[in-house]
């Protein structure tokens, strides 16, 4: 299998180099050590410190001021091939479970068309249950624990939990794992503040569950034929014009804070060891404690 290039890119022109530098890294860490426990992906991350210059064969992941009204975070290229965009400023670190977020999804599904076939899944007295039917579930690896409070921090960075194929399995299989953290505990869970999305084949229609707003029942809505862009897109794109989504994900109810700041504590303690260690290198000081 040929190694995938994702790169960050930063068009806001705002965010401090270092911390790009830090994500890079740490998403590299998600995408070689946890990934692929689950799914057979092998790629890295990299920083791309010019936005004027995308080396070739390169799937970007632009950080940006705003999204167009309408407009979501994946796409695919002229040549069909896939970027994203990302909202992030410089007033607060979240942009990076973003980054994170939709790095996964691109690497899970690159074309934003793969369906998984699985039972399906029905609303019962407000709670989330498996129906009797069968829906071709789009393979978003990210969205049904989108929600900040399910993240997790590598390297004093925050980022996406994910799901793992088993989350489409027919029953619970003890010990398995639904989603990387843990987090969710049986196949076919959405989480509070998270959504899924599928085709109804008996219908041909989009349709979607959603739990965007925890403090809101989950519902089920009907998006109609999917047309134009590959069904991600299409899907990310409806987000973002019907449902009010000002992020590149949709939820923002609960930020997790208490993870912010372990993530910002941990960073600062690690940028302490990275001047202690640059100085073990100080040539006159070596020379001086006698070491050749």
């Amino acid at each position: 299998m040929s190694l995938i290039q994702v790169g960050l890119v930063d068009k806001t022109k705002a965010i401090d180099p270092e911390l790009m530098q830090a994500v890079a890294a740490a998403l590299t860490i998600q995408v070689t050590r946890d990934l692929p426990q689950f799914w057979n992906v092998q790629a890295t991350v990299t920083y791309e410190p010019n936005a004027s210059k995308i080396p070739a064969g390169v799937w970007p992941v632009f950080l940006v001021k705003t999204l167009p009204p309408g407009e979501g975070g994946f796409h695919l290229d002229q040549h069909n091939q896939p970027y994203a965009k990302v909202i992030a400023s410089p007033g607060s670190d979240e942009w990076t479970i973003d980054a994170s977020h939709e790095t996964l999804e691109m690497l899970v599904d690159p074309n934003g068309n793969r369906l998984q076939p699985s039972t399906s899944i029905q609303i019962e007295n407000g709670k989330i249950v498996d129906g009797t039917g069968q829906f071709g579930y789009l393979v978003e690896a990210c969205d049904p624990c989108e929600a900040d409070n399910y993240a997790y921090p590598i390297q004093g960075v925050a980022v996406s939990d994910f799901l793992t194929p088993h989350f489409y399995d027919p029953v619970v299989t003890p010990g398995t794992r639904y989603s990387f953290t843990g987090a969710i505990k049986a196949p076919r869970q959405i989480l509070p503040g998270g959504y899924i999305s599928w085709v109804n084949q008996q219908t041909n229609e989009m349709q979607q569950l959603l739990w965007v707003d925890p403090t809101k029942a989950p519902k089920i809505v009907n998006l109609g034929p999917a047309s134009g862009a590959s069904l991600r897109e299409w899907v990310d794109n409806y987000m973002a014009e019907a449902a009010g989504k000002t992020t590149v994900r949709a939820n923002r109810h609960a930020l997790n804070e208490e993870l912010m700041a372990h993530c910002k504590a941990k960073r600062a303690s690690l940028d302490v060891i990275s001047q202690a260690r640059a100085k073990l290198y100080d040539e006159p000081k070596r020379r001086s404690a006698g070491v050749k």
